[in-house]
């Protein structure tokens, strides 16, 4: 992974301010300390923060064709681009370094916009055609790597993080509502809003091209286009895969092919170790192939109900490799590192644990390395959360045509438990968003009772208005006619991997130290195969994951195989310990909260004490733990970007 960034002139008659790209490039030093480089022309200037993994000697940016007509900074790696290189030299094109990067003003040469569907890999792309004017913004399927940008006057800015932008001194940072209320709805920000007005996250898949005007009047024209989308076929017409053995031979091979083009790299490659069943398939597999001496890190959490390291030395044992490099996390080191995390992510971060993976990165790069393979992606693909089991447990009340019953046994638990509910109406809307009904409805909506008890008037008020389950773009024609297990993968992947898992707990995480990370279950192929096939390879009766499990068996121990899914977190109530930590208590002051106002201040106050009160670990606790978590974030968030008054911490600027 590297870093980008750009400025270009819309009017076509300015010259971009001296310094301006210095000053975004410094800010994203840490996504690429290696090198820097720059392309300057007439209203439009491009950065490179580089992280040398491939190509070490001559993979400096930009990159250019033969006659400098194609320019291109890269974020990412394709890593199929020995083959692609190949076939480049052998249709007429010279390339002369070792690099990835390189492929791409060539591959543009051949295919113009249709380059980005023949692309392979993790990726955000800034191309500029100096023959046709016009500036390219393109991102990777899956939304590996990140990309934003802004319009302000007659600039279009981009960036790998939004501190890129801000750094300009073009962008001033200012509360987006609808960002904010985005986190309360999903616990993620899948984009394309974020937590600050206007500015916007290129959504996987899409590429945004940007022509600029020009002296004879020619107005500026951005467009967005989406160039790849997830499907699956129509309900009936999946794969059912008649030939266990066959099927499992042929999931095997492609993911094994995944792991092999990951492990690609001019530098050494290790791995995350959680002890569950996907990172130590990964890990299996990645030892098979480049023997038993890859690094492997794990995080240990000072709780037993948490802890997993003994799942991760069991795994070690079995594949034959080192034990892995211990990370200690406590829930002290929670309060210690979210600040920093909070930093790091640009927004509010509920999940706790990515505190631990911004250390466990730290430790990564402590010990020499820059490349990890992870092993998020099969819980999406293959139906590997929890609330899918639940959802089908609860949609057999639905049996009877036009009755809900589920909808009724919903309402009835949270009026037994006093626990505040939307309407009625509120659940068909949001299903009627995306298709039908959804297993994240369930899952997301344990937050998202927090805006019922904790907003103030501004943010009831967006609320109100907002359509965060309309705004996610769900090709609605498609999605009807897809299992309703299915629908639910895409919404997953579209909320929870894209706007969570691959940005607060792995890129900004992973790349505030310099860490790469890469994800063989985001591999094409692997999402082809798994998308085609019938939902009970996914999910057979209540187990989650069928598919991989078949093939867990001939690489792991049954106590790994047969594992029950464990999500990785981190204490939740660690901003509510006794004594209570200095920062919490003047981010949830009455001076605090009044000055952000997005939150009500007496039932701040009211939650802070009565939480404890309520039965550790049942779901109205969890909703009120995770929503007060979640003001807290927003605050520091405030804090870091937009207000740095609000309690003794370091800002973004400090």
């Amino acid at each position: 992974m590297c870093g980008i960034a750009g400025i270009i002139d819309l009017s076509g008659l300015q010259t971009v301010p001296e310094g301006v790209i210095q000053m975004m490039s410094r800010a994203l030093f840490h996504r690429g300390p290696d090198e820097e480089g720059f392309l300057q022309l007439p209203g439009l200037a491009l950065a490179s923060r580089r992280l040398s993994i491939v190509g070490l000697a001559d993979g400096q940016q930009p990159m250019a064709n033969e006659d400098g007509s194609v320019s291109v900074v890269f974020n990412g790696e394709l890593f199929d681009h020995a083959e692609r290189r190949a076939d480049l030299e052998n249709r007429g094109h010279r390339l002369h370094t070792h690099c990835d990067t390189e492929i791409i003003p060539h591959l543009w040469e051949e295919h113009q916009e249709g380059m980005f569907e023949r692309l392979r890999g993790q990726f955000a792309i800034a191309l500029w055609d100096e023959r046709r004017r016009r500036l390219t913004l393109g991102r990777d399927r899956f939304g590996i790597s990140p990309l934003y940008w802004t319009r302000q006057g007659d600039w279009l800015l981009f960036a790998s993080e939004i501190k890129g932008l801000l750094a300009s001194g073009m962008v001033t940072a200012k509360a987006d509502l609808r960002g904010l209320d985005h986190i309360f709805t999903f616990a993620a920000m899948p984009g394309p809003v974020t937590c600050f007005e206007g500015v916007q996250l290129l959504p996987a898949g899409h590429y945004l091209q940007i022509a600029p005007g020009d002296a004879r009047g020619t107005a500026a024209d951005i467009s967005e286009r989406t160039y790849w989308e997830m499907d699956f076929p129509n309900q009936g017409d999946e794969d059912p895969g008649a030939n266990p053995r066959k099927l499992v031979d042929e999931f095997e091979d492609v993911l094994l092919k995944a792991v092999e083009k990951r492990l690609r790299a001019d530098v050494p490659v290790g791995a995350y170790l959680s002890g569950g069943l996907d990172s130590s398939m990964i890990v299996a597999m990645a030892c098979r192939l480049k023997g038993p001496a890859i690094n492997t890190y794990t995080i240990r959490v000072d709780d037993p109900a948490l802890d997993e390291l003994s799942a991760a030395n069991l795994s070690a044992r079995h594949i034959g490799t080192q034990p892995p490099i211990v990370q200690d996390f406590r829930a002290s080191d929670a309060l210690e590192t979210y600040p920093q995390l909070i930093h790091a992510a640009e927004a509010p971060v509920i999940d706790t644990s990515c505190a631990a993976l911004l250390q466990l990165a730290r430790r990564v790069h402590a010990c020499g390395q820059k490349v990890v393979l992870t092993g998020e992606g099969a819980d999406e693909w293959l139906a590997g959360y929890p609330w899918y089991k639940i959802a089908k447990v609860l949609g057999a009340l639905d049996a009877i045509p036009g009755l809900r019953l589920s909808d009724a046994a919903r309402r009835a638990y949270l009026r037994l438990n006093k626990v505040p509910h939307y309407p009625a109406t509120a659940r068909r809307e949001w299903e009627e968003a995306i298709g039908g009904p959804n297993a994240w409805i369930d899952s997301y909506g344990v937050l998202a009772l927090a805006k019922l008890r904790f907003y103030a008037a501004p943010m009831r008020e967006v609320m109100a208005q907002s359509r965060p389950w309309a705004g996610l773009g769900i090709n609605l024609e498609r999605a009807k006619r897809w299992a309703p297990l299915n629908r639910g993968l895409w919404v997953g992947a579209r909320v929870t991997l894209a706007g969570h898992l691959l940005q607060a707990k792995g890129d900004r995480v992973s790349m505030h130290s310099s860490v790469e990370v890469r994800y063989p279950f985001l591999d094409e192929d692997v999402f082809d195969f798994t998308a085609k096939l019938h939902p009970r390879w996914k999910l057979r009766g209540l187990r989650d994951k069928h598919l991989l499990r078949l093939v867990a068996e001939r690489w792991l121990p049954p106590e790994i195989y047969n594992r029950r899914k464990v999500i990785f977190r981190a204490p939740l109530d660690s901003f509510h310990m006794e004594p209570e930590p200095k920062f919490v208590g003047e981010l949830l002051s009455e001076e605090s909260l009044r000055r952000t106002g997005y939150f009500d201040v007496t039932a701040v106050h009211h939650w802070r004490k009565a939480f404890r009160q309520m039965r550790p670990g049942s779901l109205p606790r969890l909703s009120v733990e995770m929503g007060l978590a979640a003001v807290v974030a927003t605050q520091l968030w405030h804090h870091t970007f937009i207000d740095g008054s609000l309690a003794d911490l370091p800002t973004r600027t400090g």
